[in-house]
């Protein structure tokens, strides 16, 4: 007689123990990416070319989380998912984007659309000129009229380093979803939208960076280009960088973290796969014999 495996509900159940918390609000999910990265919740989407890019590190952010975006893209491809999630939400978006009055407004559509954004600042000379939104082009007909003839010119703004509160009211009093922030000069410092604040409002736990903005990783190779992507991923604010290697336990691996390290000594720096004592041991040596202040 064949003799099955069997399971009782002592094999699966969870056995709940005392609790003294009243409320699901009370609970603590919260844990350490690395030392200096704080997570709301404690999930990290996986660097693969069919799970992470912006959207989902979008989302993982607004929840806690964290998303690591892969590195089957050009540089510049990473780069711009990476900058897709910092600009998703923000207190201020520090490098609103801008347009000059005398482009079409073709131009204008076209790079809405490749930006993903509702309204472009006009900004001429260096000061703001304008703006121009979504409804201004939607019914337009003529795509070769300029920018400055359908821009609206009377624009309302604020100094730089209003608080979120003020921003908020001036945006409700004036029934408008955009505020540029301009200096003494006219000179476009940064923005603060109506969506930004709705984000902060219905995300009170999200992941964010010391501005505000939504943190997220992003992956490299151990061949090739993976020191200038390094360079170009921490310039555009990548949170923390992933080596992104099946069998982290080598001497491939160890000599990434090693260059990496010595170039970026500030960076945050997770490297793997590594799956025993031993090879963890290896690869941490190399953490903090390389540099300080970079974690695993």
């Amino acid at each position: 007689m064949e003799i099955k495996e069997g399971l009782t509900f002592d094999d699966v159940l969870l056995v709940p123990k005392y609790s003294n918390i009243t409320t699901r609000s009370q609970t603590d999910l919260s844990t350490k990416l690395s030392k200096n990265i704080s997570l709301n919740i404690p999930m990290i989407s996986a660097n693969m070319d069919t799970v992470t890019e912006s959207a989902m590190a979008i989302a993982l952010a607004r929840e806690g989380g964290i998303g690591i975006i892969h590195r089957f893209l050009t540089v510049e491809e990473e780069v711009e998912e990476v900058l897709k999630v910092k600009r998703s939400a923000s207190v201020m978006i520090e490098n609103p984007y801008t347009i000059s009055p005398d482009q079409s407004t073709q131009d204008a559509i076209n790079y809405m659309h490749e930006k993903g954004v509702s309204g472009l600042l006009v900004v001429k000379d260096s000061k703001l000129a304008g703006i121009l939104t979504h409804r201004d082009v939607m019914f337009e007909a003529n795509s070769n009229k300029l920018v400055r003839d359908i821009m609206t010119k009377d624009v309302i703004t604020a100094k730089p380093g209003i608080n979120p509160i003020e921003a908020k009211e001036i945006l409700r009093q004036n029934r408008i979803e955009k505020l540029p922030l301009v200096d003494d000069k006219g000179q476009v410092k940064g923005l603060v939208t109506s969506k930004d604040i709705t984000h902060n409002e219905n995300y009170p736990n999200s992941s964010k960076d010391k501005k505000g903005r939504p943190i997220v990783g992003a992956a490299v190779g151990v061949k090739g280009d993976f020191m200038e992507r390094t360079e170009a991923l921490l310039e555009a604010d990548a949170d923390a960088i992933v080596v992104d290697i099946a069998h982290g336990h080598s001497e491939n691996a160890i000599n990434t973290i090693r260059n990496i390290k010595k170039a970026f000594p500030n960076c945050e720096l997770i490297a793997g796969n590594v799956a025993t004592a031993r090879g963890a041991n290896s690869c941490n040596y190399w953490f903090w014999s390389s540099a300080t202040n970079c974690s695993l």
